[in-house]
């Protein structure tokens, strides 16, 4: 799959998108790295926790721990991904798992929280299989390793080609804490082995 080009702001992480036949790994794979389980969508849900619902900050945000995602029956633990050495973000390498850029802002604090996994693999979906079906007005639940949820709402789902992946309206500076989720989506270059599109819902605070 392609990759996004490295904006010059060194904070900023690009997400690359390998093809299957990379990774050595047959069929549409979505996300990445490879992985070895495919994810149960709708797996069960954690028990309830408080919700943290107000504008985030640094000093309120914390760890997140999993991802939640009522409208699509998206529960997921989240593994913290890092970038390789040419600034590129390295996703989960279990189809069954998002994951969160840890060294961005954390869901809660002011800025842009990002969020990725894979579309399917070679046995089926994976993690983000729907993530293209969630409007405006859903909610995505953030747990957090104190106990407290951040409750996000949808504000959009768009789809952009990964040759013109807009980097700076995805990891940009925001006045507000939000949430990227991200995925690949449209159709599948067979000859590439990749999908053409990128995925991206947005989701703010409160």
């Amino acid at each position: 799959m392609g990759s996004h080009r490295r904006p010059r702001r060194p904070a900023q992480p690009l997400l690359r998108l390998l093809a299957a036949g990379v990774l050595g790994v047959a069929g549409t794979v979505a996300l990445i790295s490879p992985g070895t389980d495919v994810p149960a969508v709708g797996a069960t849900a954690a028990a309830p926790v408080p919700v943290v619902a107000e504008h985030g900050s640094a000093g309120t945000a914390t760890l997140p721990v999993r991802v939640r995602l009522p409208a699509i029956g998206v529960d997921s633990a989240l593994v913290e991904l890092g970038v390789d050495g040419e600034g590129v973000l390295v996703p989960p390498t279990d189809f069954a798992r998002a994951g969160w850029f840890a060294a961005g802002p954390t869901p809660g604090e002011v800025g842009p929280s990002v969020i990725a996994g894979h579309v399917d693999s070679r046995d089926g979906p994976a993690v983000f299989f729907r993530l293209d079906q969630l409007v405006a007005g859903d909610e995505v639940l953030v747990d957090r390793v104190d106990g407290t949820t951040a409750r996000f709402t949808v504000t959009s789902t768009e789809r952009f080609p990964k040759d013109r992946f807009p980097t700076q309206e995805v990891y940009g500076p925001t006045p507000r804490a939000e949430l990227k989720l991200i995925t690949c989506g449209g159709e599948f270059d067979a000859d590439r082995r990749s999908y053409r599109d990128n995925v991206v819902v947005t989701a703010v605070l409160g």
